[in-house]
């Protein structure tokens, strides 16, 4: 995996790294619109957070959240978009667009399913439910479910790709990015492998 900085987004997916478009590939049925996209994965990540503050609250018997940990979820933003970029192993592109609260890595590869998904969930399994479920275990540890709390209200784009992924590919399909949208296809259908 190489990772490349190319800074801020313009919003123009035309700019973006040209990706081979397979012959027969079926675009996700998702957001075509940056901004409606960034506006309503913000909402959601909001009312995530909300409901994991709940549980933090309920768990800890109503202790406050650690501002420590709140803090390390937000650094964590630029590490969340490397681990996505690990799973990667060619040319990895990071983008940020801080207008609308988004970071995002951008790769040519094509992907199974499983890898995909894998690929969408690595940095919410680190930096979320893992210190989450950590702080489950120990309700003491306020540090891991502020953090974990606050990192799985960061994801909510991420699990609209897994849940893309999971209701519309079939098995054996792969996945890869084109534009701003992600295409899966069939390889034995397309002569790609």
């Amino acid at each position: 995996m190489k990772l490349i900085y190319k800074g801020e987004f313009d919003g123009n997916p035309e700019s973006l790294p040209h990706n081979e478009h397979m012959p027969n590939a079926t675009m996700f049925k998702e957001f075509t619109d940056m901004k409606k996209f960034a506006i309503v994965m913000n909402v959601a990540s909001g009312i995530i957070l909300i409901i994991m503050i709940v549980i933090f609250s309920l768990v800890s018997g109503g202790a406050s959240l650690n501002f420590i940990g709140v803090l390390i979820a937000v650094i964590s933003m630029v590490p969340h978009e490397i681990l996505h970029a690990v799973c990667f192993k060619k040319e990895v592109y990071f983008y940020t667009n801080l207008r609308q609260g988004m970071m995002f890595v951008y790769g040519k590869e094509h992907m199974s399913k499983a890898h995909f998904v894998i690929m969408s969930m690595m940095p919410n399994l680190v930096f979320g439910f893992i210190p989450f479920i950590l702080f489950l275990i120990n309700n003491d540890w306020t540090l891991l479910g502020s953090m974990g709390a606050f990192a799985i209200g960061m994801g909510a784009g991420d699990y609209y790709n897994v849940f893309n992924a999971i209701t519309q590919m079939p098995k054996g399909a792969k996945a890869y990015m084109y534009g701003m949208n992600t295409y899966w296809y069939m390889p034995q259908s397309s002569g790609k492998s």
